[in-house]
């Protein structure tokens, strides 16, 4: 018997007055460009914020002010100025900044110190610096006592170099045997892996669509059955030799997406950037 699996993105919606999401949310930022809205939503709707190596330099950047530095000496007569006033970076401290830090600028690694977070190199080469942070998030769990694993949300994993992002997917392929749920956002969409069995997608239409995809990545091929979509499957089989459902539509009218996968696929969803 096949498993069924029940999604929602609570991080993406604006949190009810009073009430704490059921499930605890990390925060993982990476070293690819995202939007302060995307970040401030993120952000308020995380539980614990790490840093992954040079994410730490895009963070800093972003809510600074020195997305566009100048080099050499001017460079860093501005790291001293920023350095030197209080400027929205200030407001958003992650809880960790780790990885082998061959990315982290030493102004950056100097500013976060300076305000007491915690900077951890670890130069396992074996591991990257993502895997790095969910270790380091697996040890707060496990000191903290918590039954229900963290989601984590991959903030900036989508977009940027190529090869970056393949590995963000398969990484993510890996990690799904963990029974960890994780989601790579970018400003232009969220998406993650639907292992083998039956998957109800809830979809909030303020923030998803309308375009989406099933992508058949890491594996061979899968055998697909949806509904909900505009363009449904029934058995039938995807792979990068034959039919991959890119491009897909979501049904204003239908608020579910059911999939049934034989083999671990990608469900992809556009983001609606005005609503964030």
């Amino acid at each position: 018997m096949s498993s069924s699996f029940y999604w929602s993105l609570p991080f993406l919606q604006p949190a009810p007055s009073g009430e704490a999401p059921r499930t605890k949310v990390a925060l993982i930022v990476l070293n690819q460009p995202f939007s302060k809205p995307l970040l401030h939503r993120l952000w308020h709707a995380s539980d614990w914020r790490c840093c992954a190596d040079g994410g730490a330099n895009r963070l800093h950047d972003l809510l600074s002010g020195a997305d566009d530095r100048p080099t050499s000496y001017v460079a860093r007569l501005l790291a001293w100025f920023i350095q030197s006033r209080r400027t929205e970076a200030d407001e958003y401290l992650p809880d960790l900044l780790k990885g082998d830090l061959d990315s982290l600028r030493d102004d950056v690694k100097q500013f976060y110190e300076a305000r007491g977070v915690p900077v951890v190199k670890d130069g396992d080469q074996y591991s990257t610096d993502l895997a790095k942070c969910v270790r380091s998030l697996e040890e707060k769990e496990q000191s903290d006592g918590v039954d229900t694993p963290y989601d984590v949300v991959l903030l900036g994993s989508l977009s940027g170099r190529l090869d970056h992002i393949i590995h963000v997917l398969a990484s993510l392929h890996k990690l799904r045997q963990s029974g960890r749920r994780i989601f790579a956002v970018t400003d232009d969409n969220v998406g993650w892996v639907l292992d083998e069995g039956k998957h109800h997608i809830s979809i909030d239409h303020s923030i998803l669509g309308p375009t989406c995809g099933l992508l058949p990545v890491g594996v061979d091929s899968t055998v697909l059955t949806t509904t909900g979509l505009r363009w449904n499957l029934t058995n039938e089989t995807s792979g990068f030799g034959g039919l991959i459902s890119t491009s897909n539509h979501l049904v204003p009218e239908e608020d579910t997406v059911f999939v049934e996968t034989s083999r671990p696929i990608w469900w992809v969803a556009e983001l609606r950037r005005e609503n964030l």
